[in-house]
């Protein structure tokens, strides 16, 4: 299988596009980093105001899957199907970034925040700091990454298994995300909430 990692010019379009998300981002508002002042590593909390605002979180699991995705869908469309000849999958990895990069746009919107805020647990949404969002970004470039060196069954295999391991650390994983943003249902909030 040829793999659907990009050659040079491709890197160059994702970074561009890349740095071009995190302007849009500082446009919009959003804060550059962390309030708190620092930026770290990793931030476990859930339930906290340095949520989202740090280069890792629970959440960069979701796009590390992102990833995994982008990649199956790229190999199935232009790969296996041949849509459009095939050409769009030299720019397959840009085509992700936009993709990914458009949901931290939305992500970070007034209207997904106040969404978060109404049927999530996640009560005190303010969004994401701009470092976390392009953090985002390249865990599911990463994500993109690893599909495209593993054999799609053990990507598929990562992909549950990061699910499950999400699940069981803090009630929460993307497809939950998805669920509660799209169909919002009460005894999961509350079950996501402890009780």
């Amino acid at each position: 299988m040829t793999s659907l990692l990009p050659n040079r010019r491709g890197v160059i379009l994702a970074l561009a596009m890349w740095l071009a998300i995190g302007a849009i981002l500082l446009g919009m508002g959003r804060v550059p980093i962390c309030t708190c002042g620092t930026v770290k590593l990793w931030w476990g909390t859930v339930q906290s105001a340095e949520n989202s605002q740090h280069i890792a979180d629970w959440y960069s699991f979701s796009h590390v899957i992102h990833g995994l995705l982008f990649y199956f869908f790229a190999h199935v469309l232009w790969r296996r199907w041949k849509l459009l000849g095939g050409k769009p999958a030299s720019w397959a990895l840009p085509i992700a970034i936009m993709f990914e990069g458009f949901w931290e746009l939305l992500e970070n919107s007034p209207l997904i925040i106040d969404r978060y805020r109404a049927v999530t647990v996640s009560f005190g949404y303010e969004g994401d700091a701009v470092i976390n969002s392009l953090s985002d970004i390249g865990f599911m470039a990463l994500g993109f990454w690893i599909a495209s060196k593993l054999p799609w069954k053990a990507s598929l295999a990562l992909a549950i298994s990061f699910e499950l391991f999400t699940l069981f650390m803090i009630r929460d994983n993307l497809t939950l995300n998805v669920l509660m943003l799209v169909w919002p249902l009460e005894a999961v909030r509350t079950w996501q909430a402890g009780g």
